[in-house]
């Protein structure tokens, strides 16, 4: 660990949460002071959820062993925090926001990020958590102050979209290979992924497309750390209290905007044989890796269909209760074992990733890994950071990103078309 990495860790650091009307907090995400991507951190679902701004810490990790160094370094320092916590729920006290890259090799690494500031809602419980120096004897703000020092939003800005590492062509042509390599046996599912690239005039406020993803996907996770911005349908581990929980989404059929068509489509993809293929290896690949932790684990025997507003998608939640003698696993830790789901990589998992290295033609950086925070006592959720952007320092450049289960029925041309489908979250949460 370099110098830089500890020297916000070494300060006696103090987190105090007091109670606060829920009715005086209002939308959380209004409550983010200013439009930088890099200020602004949430994880939100349906008005409630955490957001926070402010860096009382930080740790930065990357390589193989980046979740379970991020774990321990986190267990250090809330273990040295001193802590004030009036509430005792899901997301008080002391909390760290995080994500983290999809390939090992990546040089974005993991980062978990300690807010100065944290204000969440749960229920009809709502709170305010600040951590600053164990010296500092500032009371803690409230709701109305931290809304009074919000600057305005930004105007929207318009956006040119460029190909990203590969363009809609050689990406279809790219998906065909990987089909004729799933027909030889050699692999059974490849999740292939790709990027456009978007071009402001002006830098983009982060809060306004935080605003735009939850208004459109409010069933969906709305996230925002470290500039990676999105709203994922697909939730991939949630612990509190020892039980495990999580959604697995695949398979995915396109919305008409016609009710009556979309519900005749849906019963389609809850018989296609594609899509249930698809599905069962994410079920199969996610209850395997939670299987030598486990004391019981339930799933449902079939899927359900999951509407959202551009897409459906078979569903399945998957519970699971820690054994005894791995309780103490974090929600962190957890993530780290389910990571790469079939879901987000293909089966069989090493198999599949050493396709996508060979052939996807980039590095994904965090599309695709673990996103979502994690509390002093292990709980937390995170999510797979999906229909998502990676905004730039400038705020002027965005990757968007998308990607599709390839199986040996898949076809390029329906697997670029669902491509796109998946790129609108982020386009129209930009362009508006």
């Amino acid at each position: 660990m370099t110098d830089a990495a500890a020297a916000p860790t070494r300060a006696t650091l103090l987190a105090r949460t007091v109670a606060v009307p829920t009715e005086a907090v209002g939308e959380l995400l209004d409550l983010l002071p200013g439009p930088q991507p890099q200020e602004a951190m949430a994880w939100v679902r349906r008005g409630e959820g955490i957001v926070g701004w402010g860096e009382a810490a930080r740790i930065d990790t990357s390589g193989p062993g980046r979740f379970a160094e991020a774990d321990a370094r986190w267990r250090d320092l809330a273990g040295r925090m001193v802590v004030r916590d009036e509430v005792q729920a899901p997301g008080t006290g002391p909390v760290a926001f995080g994500s983290f890259s999809f390939a090992a090799d990546s040089p974005t690494g993991g980062s978990l990020v300690v807010p100065e500031v944290v204000v969440g809602r749960r229920g009809q419980q709502a709170w305010v958590t600040t951590v600053v120096s164990a010296a500092e004897l500032a009371p803690v703000p409230s709701p109305t102050a931290l809304r009074s020092a919000r600057r305005p939003l930004l105007p929207p800005v318009a956006a040119d979209y460029l190909a990203g590492a590969r363009d809609e062509a050689h990406w279809r042509d790219a998906v065909a290979g990987v089909v004729d390599l799933i027909r030889t046996g050699a692999v059974a599912k490849v999740v292939m992924a790709r990027d456009v690239c978007a071009r402001t005039s002006a830098p983009v406020d982060v809060r306004r497309l935080l605003k735009n993803l939850a208004g459109d996907y409010p069933s969906c996770w709305t996230f925002a750390v470290d500039a990676l911005v999105g709203a994922t349908p697909e939730l991939l581990v949630r612990r509190e209290r020892g039980l495990i929980s999580s959604r697995v989404l695949a398979g995915t059929i396109q919305r008409t905007g016609d009710d009556e068509a979309d519900l005749a489509r849906a019963a389609s993809l809850a018989r296609s044989s594609k899509d249930l293929e698809e599905h069962e290896f994410a079920v199969d690949s996610l209850t395997a890796s939670l299987a030598p932790y486990a004391a019981s684990t339930n799933a449902s025997d079939a899927p359900f269909v999951l509407h959202l507003p551009n897409v459906m998608h078979l569903a399945t939640d998957v519970t699971a209760v820690l054994a005894t003698e791995h309780a103490d696993m974090s929600s962190l830790q957890v993530a780290a074992e389910l990571h790469p789901t079939a879901a987000v990589c293909g089966t069989p998992t090493e198999l599949a990733a050493e396709v996508i290295a060979e052939r996807e033609g980039m590095d994904r950086g965090r599309y695709a890994g673990p996103v979502g925070w994690l509390g002093a006592d292990g709980d937390g959720e995170w999510g797979i950071a999906l229909r998502s952007a990676q905004v730039d320092a400038t705020g002027t450049g965005l990757r968007l990103f998308a990607g599709c289960g390839i199986v040996a029925a898949s076809d390029p041309a329906d697997e670029l078309a669902e491509s796109v489908a998946k790129l609108a979250p982020m386009r129209s949460a930009l362009d508006r």
